[in-house]
């Protein structure tokens, strides 16, 4: 069953960000993963605001994977300056429908 992670990220410092993007991209292939937007071009339709200056999702095979990812030894130092150089709040969703009839 599909995963997907859902980002809000907004840099507080940029200096992690040209270490960050190509291991990144490489690591989120290795484990199967598909980015299907990363951008900055969002607008919020629905409640508080919560602004952020961008919006990642990523399309994982499994939990499995999108977890293996995370903990991955080659992305623990740039989840790390990721996490320092940013206010980041990631949700991992399963792709199903708990409200279907």
């Amino acid at each position: 069953m599909a995963y997907f992670s859902v980002l809000a990220v907004t840099p507080t410092s940029e200096d992690w960000i040209p270490d960050y993007i190509a291991p990144a991209n490489k690591l989120v292939a290795k484990h199967g993963g598909k980015y299907l937007a990363r951008t900055a071009n969002h607008e919020q339709l629905e409640g508080k605001t919560q602004s952020s200056a961008l919006r990642i999702v990523i399309e994982w095979p499994s939990r499995d994977a999108a977890v293996n990812f995370m903990n991955d030894p080659e992305y623990v130092p740039h989840l790390k300056a990721r996490t320092a150089g940013s206010e980041s709040f990631h949700f991992l969703i399963q792709g199903k429908d708990d409200l279907a009839s």
